[in-house]
């Protein structure tokens, strides 16, 4: 096998544990909430903390990777995060958990982006929208094990045990990372010349020079992918931080019932993801970069908007499920797309590119997740902030057609 194909494996580890560590919180949220006697306004800024956090140190970590190296960056990353989720096991109320998300987003920011130099050192241009797809479509399998895992856990051993373990496993993971992974290809040991002549950095160290940010901040490009990201965001933090909650309080499923039907998003969402790479790949191949990219970006956004209205306007369980399930799988078509767009358009500063792009993607889920209890308190209705979630991602559908990926920043 590839060298490039197991660190690609590794990548996907990685992504499985970030969601499975990420998600956890709002499945064991029912339950911190009683426990810890915290109030839904309240636990939206704790679920929000997270987000802001990992929004704000973002874009300075994706640009170390590509200044330093992600390799080392990554392996960081994953211990600070892994640890933060093991201190959340040890929860005492309401300020413990808002410091403790904080700092673990702080931790967490930046594996995505650095995942993304990674695929940008190693792996050639046809193969960079199905690499993220893979990476992606891991994550969303990490979010559907999440709800599948921590019920049970916490069920038997109690939601801070569930909390102890994760940080363990992802500490695991970054020992095997760091006794595996080489930034450039040709230091990797026993890799071919054939691999190594298809890798796109070849011969080529880690950038230790100054990134554009000017030419970032001038490229209107980047505006428009920023505030499509923003927009799209909202409704991957619905499902993110809000779904669990909407399930028992508004489709009036039970907490062990949730357990299941709350994966299933997650498990759509891995098949979009894959099907997402795959499909933007083969369409760039027959139509050209621009159509290959925006096309299948554009359509599934729109399509995910409708599908949450759907949602909202029925009372049959069956049809909650089946809708709420396709309206996140379908807008997971869109994610590799973004990401290899990002790659497309960045180029040696992809990591910079990407963590501008989920840093506002971050910033448009904290406000999201914030926003959506408060709507709640005020309405007495989870419908109406699911109305303006789905306003929004209609809204990322039309900018992503203003995005053209064969015009990179320099």
């Amino acid at each position: 096998m590839k060298k490039r194909n197991t660190t690609l494996l590794l990548l996907v580890a990685l992504a499985i544990i970030t969601f499975l560590d990420r998600i956890s919180i709002a499945v064991a949220g029912p339950r911190i909430q009683e426990e810890l006697h915290i109030s839904p306004e309240r636990w939206g800024w704790i679920l929000g903390a997270f987000v802001l956090a990992y929004g704000l140190f973002e874009i300075p970590t994706g640009a170390l990777g590509d200044r330093t190296g992600q390799g080392r960056v990554i392996t960081r990353i994953v211990i600070w995060w892994s640890a933060f989720t093991a201190l959340t096991g040890a929860a005492t109320g309401f300020w413990w958990l808002l410091l403790v998300r904080f700092l673990f987003g702080a931790g967490e920011a930046g594996a995505y982006p650095n995942a993304s130099g990674v695929i940008a050192r190693w792996f050639p241009v046809p193969e960079h929208a199905r690499s993220q797809g893979f990476i992606w479509a891991a994550s969303r399998f990490g979010g559907a094990l999440s709800p599948l895992l921590v019920v049970p856990l916490q069920a038997a051993l109690g939601w801070r045990a569930a909390f102890w373990i994760l940080g363990a496993v992802g500490i695991l993971w970054a020992v095997i990372w760091k006794l595996w992974y080489h930034d450039r290809p040709e230091d990797q040991p026993g890799i071919t010349a054939e691999e190594l002549a298809e890798a796109p950095a070849a011969g080529d160290a880690p950038r230790h020079c100054a990134l554009p940010w000017k030419t970032i901040a001038g490229n209107p490009q980047i505006w428009v992918i920023v505030a499509m990201y923003w927009c799209y965001a909202w409704g991957s933090w619905f499902y993110f931080a809000w779904f669990p909650t909407y399930l028992v309080k508004s489709a009036g499923f039970s907490e062990k019932q949730m357990g299941v039907i709350a994966a299933l998003p997650f498990l759509m969402g891995t098949l979009g993801n894959l099907m997402g790479g795959v499909l933007s790949d083969r369409l760039v191949a027959r139509w050209g970069l621009r159509l290959g990219r925006v096309v299948p970006g554009s359509l599934s956004l729109a399509l995910s908007a409708a599908l949450l209205v759907g949602m909202t306007m029925t009372h049959e369980k069956t049809a909650i499920v089946i809708l709420s399930s396709l309206g996140f799988g379908v807008a997971d078509l869109m994610l590799p797309v973004a990401w290899a767009i990002c790659l497309d358009i960045g180029r040696d500063y992809a990591g910079a590119v990407t963590g501008t792009m989920n840093t506002a993607g971050q910033l448009g889920g904290f406000v999201c997740s914030v926003t959506f209890g408060y709507i709640v308190q005020a309405t007495g209705s989870y419908s109406v902030p699911v109305w303006i979630i789905a306003a929004l991602v209609l809204i990322a559908a039309f900018l992503f057609t203003r995005i053209d990926p064969t015009r990179p920043l320099a």
